[in-house]
């Protein structure tokens, strides 16, 4: 009988060369977030679930594979998420006066694919500020996203920018008629999410903001450095209530900012992204590509979620999935292969193959030492000859 070793479904694994194109990638992120200021966080796999699932909606609590510990007998929850982690940092961890910036790197497991054949187990690297409520913040965090496409050799990102607080303005306000309760309410944001106005306007048929939100999933617009102004979405916008209008101030502010940041090629302008796990309240934003189906990063702001911890602060960040990012290219072989020399070879010439291979490892060339006298190199490989009295790289 045949035993087939599988992976669960949506489990994937990466072989040579990808895996290691993952973990020099891995590292250079990491590298560029150090070198913006941010400090590295190497954060638990699982968590008590309560901690984990702080500030977030139904979304995450689906995504998040839960166990019980066997020790305390509470229920454990495998990371989905790291923005929560880096919050309990700041908040009880590792609590700082001032500005904090956290940033870290590390495997997610999600219960379900956010995406049909996309993995379960991505790879999320992610920069986080806290004790900044300035939209200086969220600007540095897009400029920062943007730097890490360029790291990944990510050609002409498609940058989106939206505002939390112009939904939530408009959901106040219907909760506040009367014209939505708490189940239409997850309805609606999904409605929304899928851009599907038809739905949305039979949801909230007949009530006084029925036209605005229907027409919310349409506004999207596309700004240059020339032209700047949201002037159609500030006219479907009218007539909102004037918390929308100051979120939309902030979003038309947050445009200049990073225009003036960054050297940002495309720029959209979408109030309807409801991207993330249902935390943000501020500003979002996320990378694009054509050849992408999904966000290549995403975040955005998420003041006071840390509040469960005892101290709700001012926060922005983002996350990125390293492995949508790792090229296909195959890399050159430059193996060097050293033969395996028998007892009655003259010891001069062992020292010196000893010798010359320390000196390749030492120069960042990688040696393959065969383990008999009959092993021979690898197809593709270089090779360690004895030439003229001296080894030489052939």
């Amino acid at each position: 009988m045949k035993t087939h070793w599988r992976l669960p479904r949506g489990v994937d694994e990466l072989l040579p060369p990808s895996a290691w194109r993952l973990e020099l990638l891995r590292r250079e992120v990491l590298d560029l977030f150090v070198s913006w200021g941010f400090e590295y966080l190497e954060l638990p796999v699982i968590e008590y679930l309560d901690a984990l699932l702080v500030g977030s909606g139904e979304d995450l609590d689906l995504q998040t594979l839960k166990v019980v510990d066997q020790v305390s007998g509470r229920q454990l929850g495998v990371r989905a998420d790291m923005t929560s982690q880096a919050v309990r940092v700041d908040a009880h961890s590792r609590m700082l006066s001032g500005v904090q910036r956290l940033c870290y790197a590390g495997p997610v497991v999600f219960a379900n694919p956010e995406i049909a054949h996309e993995s379960r187990v991505p790879i999320k690297a992610g920069a986080e500020i806290f004790g900044a409520p300035s939209l200086a913040a969220d600007a540095e965090m897009i400029q920062l996203m943007l730097e890490t496409m360029t790291t990944a050799g990510i050609e002409e990102p498609v940058l989106l920018i939206g505002h939390m607080g112009i939904y939530r303005g408009l959901v106040d306000a219907l909760l506040a008629a009367g014209d939505l309760n708490a189940t239409d309410e997850n309805r609606l944001f999904k409605r929304v999410q899928r851009k599907s106005d038809s739905d949305v306007a039979e949801l909230l048929a007949d009530t006084a903001l029925a036209g605005i939100m229907a027409n919310l999933p349409r506004q999207m617009q596309e700004v240059d450095r020339q032209h700047q102004q949201l002037v159609s979405i500030r006219r479907a916008l009218d007539g909102a209530p004037a918390e929308v209008l100051v979120a939309l101030d902030e979003l038309q502010a947050l445009v200049g900012m990073v225009f003036e940041a960054c050297d940002c090629q495309s720029l959209r302008v979408d109030v309807a992204e409801l991207s993330g796990y249902g935390y943000h309240n501020g500003p979002v934003f996320a990378v694009y590509h054509p050849t992408a189906g999904s966000a290549l990063a995403q975040g955005g702001r998420y003041d006071g979620i840390g509040e469960v911890f005892g101290r709700a602060r001012p926060a922005t960040g983002f996350d990125v999935n390293l492995k949508n990012l790792v090229g296909t290219e195959q890399s050159p072989n430059t193996v060097v292969f050293a033969p395996l020399l028998s007892a009655d070879h003259d010891e001069s010439r062992k020292q010196t193959l000893k010798e010359e291979i320390r000196a390749l490892r030492a120069g960042g060339t990688a040696v393959w030492c065969a383990l008999s006298a009959d092993e021979k190199a690898g197809e593709g490989m270089r090779e360690l000859t004895w030439v003229d009295g001296e080894w030489r790289v052939q």
